[in-house]
């Protein structure tokens, strides 16, 4: 271990012991969502099932809650309910990763779990950071637990990328398959067209750049954080563009996540759907559990949202940020559907019911509310902090202006037409909204003044439970 390992290492835990001494007095600290010890977290990387534990890392940025240098956290758990936190495994401390330790993925191959990530190395001097002066080389580390791993060695260089692109090349996501091992990464191809690059090899050591795969027509300048799956047939290829135009119904937020389900291993930017029409989301991954279940985990949060509005955790709290909850995906009708998974009703506690008699309830804490209505017209008040609205096939999410920061309004269509099923995990700090079983979900961070909520259902049939909703348990190795 270097100096500059053991120096940061010390101080991240002491900083870690800090806030852990004041989160008795942090009112908007989550109960059912991962979240940084202190500072800042973004992407969710590394998502994997190795040995019997669930391992999710992400983006951890120790010292400062808006930003900074990036290392990788660790969270593992045996059955996704109660963690443990592992520490900090990845550091900025080669001359390939000196500038952040950018996102990536896991693979678990025999008996070994193999990390790839995106070393980030910025030059001195008058670049533009975009064209020159960015250094982003694929880094691969290994581990027989788990927990500690190996030294890092480049899989493939900056300079071995192909000349068409700019220096933004980054976030790969591994696979295997008979064929050997599979790689993708996010481009940014000189004239600001976003792409994705395609390697193989036969060893995990030796990477030969394979194609790329884009649209047609420029759609966004860049893609992060790609993912390539198949799912009961079908060959998904989910991406995060950046620099798409606004909508009133979509591209809502500053940048996307979403989609395609590739034709003839092709992908047309009409058929792109986005993940999540809430205001916090972005840079999903999934992975295949030991059950066969294919799991997403995103982040909720936006980059460069601090424009839009201010998150009083960090402001008050010295954290920011989240993880969604994990999330089984399925095919259904050449559309994917997101929903909780199943352990996470092992949470819930006390219930009452919701009729068309009783459609109003005081709720205190965090809780999961699942209904199935009917009507023409629906609504669903969380007190005067938010509210989900349903018309003419459109579904609406609104935001007071104290707990949406600023934020107010996001718009989604509904493919089916109609609006049958409502399901809500509230957290202090955050709410994810699944309608009709996961056809359509909201993600986002809010900040009501009390966690006592009126909840009130407006529908001409309502039919379901609100459950008091317990925290998950946390520890440290």
């Amino acid at each position: 271990m270097s100096v500059l390992t053991t120096v940061l290492s010390r101080e991240i835990r002491k900083t870690e012991e800090t806030a852990a001494m004041e989160r008795a007095l942090q009112k908007n600290r989550l109960t059912h969502h991962l979240m940084p010890p202190t500072g800042w977290l973004n992407d969710p990387n590394g998502l994997c099932y190795f040995k019997g534990r669930y391992h999710v890392f992400f983006q951890y940025a120790p010292f400062e809650a808006n930003g900074g240098l990036k290392f990788w956290g660790h969270y593992s758990s045996e059955d996704m309910v109660n963690w443990r936190y592992e520490g900090v495994p990845l550091f900025p401390d080669s001359i390939h990763d000196c500038h952040g330790v950018y996102s990536g993925s896991a693979l678990v191959d025999g008996d070994k779990m193999h990390l790839f990530f995106t070393g980030n190395v910025k030059m001195d001097g008058d670049f533009d950071y975009i064209n020159n002066g960015r250094q982003d080389s694929t880094i691969h580390v290994e581990s027989t637990d788990g927990i500690h791993f190996g030294n890092k060695e480049v899989a493939i260089h900056y300079t071995e990328y192909p000349d068409s692109y700019t220096c933004h090349i980054r976030d790969p996501k591994v696979w295997k398959d008979d064929q050997g091992y599979h790689m993708v990464l996010g481009g940014r191809k000189k004239g600001d067209h976003g792409t994705v690059l395609f390697y193989r090899s036969q060893d995990l050591k030796n990477w030969e750049y394979d194609r790329e795969l884009t649209t047609e027509n420029t759609f966004g300048y860049m893609w992060e954080c790609p993912d390539c799956f198949e799912l009961s047939g079908a060959k998904v290829l989910s991406v995060s563009p950046q620099g798409l135009t606004r909508e009133e119904e979509r591209f809502q937020n500053i940048y996307q996540s979403g989609y395609f389900i590739r034709q003839d291993g092709n992908v047309q930017e009409e058929n792109f759907r986005e993940w999540d029409m809430g205001f916090d989301f972005y840079a999903p991954q999934t992975f295949e559990d030991a059950k066969g279940r294919r799991i997403l985990i995103g982040w909720m949060g936006m980059p460069d949202a601090d424009e839009e509005y201010t998150n009083p955790t960090a402001e008050q709290e010295n954290w920011q940020h989240c993880l969604t909850v994990p999330r089984e995906v399925t095919l259904k009708s050449d559309m994917l559907y997101q929903w909780p998974v199943e352990e996470i009703n092992t949470l819930r506690g006390e219930a009452t019911e919701l009729t068309a008699e009783n459609t109003e309830i005081e709720a205190e804490g965090p809780f999961d509310l699942e209904v199935q209505v009917q009507g023409e017209r629906i609504a669903l008040h969380l007190g005067e902090n938010l509210w989900l609205e349903y018309a003419d096939g459109k579904a609406s999410l609104h935001l007071s202006e104290a707990a949406g920061a600023g934020r107010k309004i996001r718009n989604a269509q509904i493919p089916s037409g109609k609006l049958t099923g409502i399901r809500i995990l509230v957290d202090t700090s955050a709410a994810e909204i699944y309608l009709n079983g996961g056809e359509v979900v909201f993600s986002t961070r809010y900040y009501p003044e009390n966690l006592k909520q009126n909840v009130k259902i407006d529908a001409d049939n309502v039919h379901g439970k609100i459950y008091r909703l317990n925290s998950m348990t946390y520890t440290e190795n």
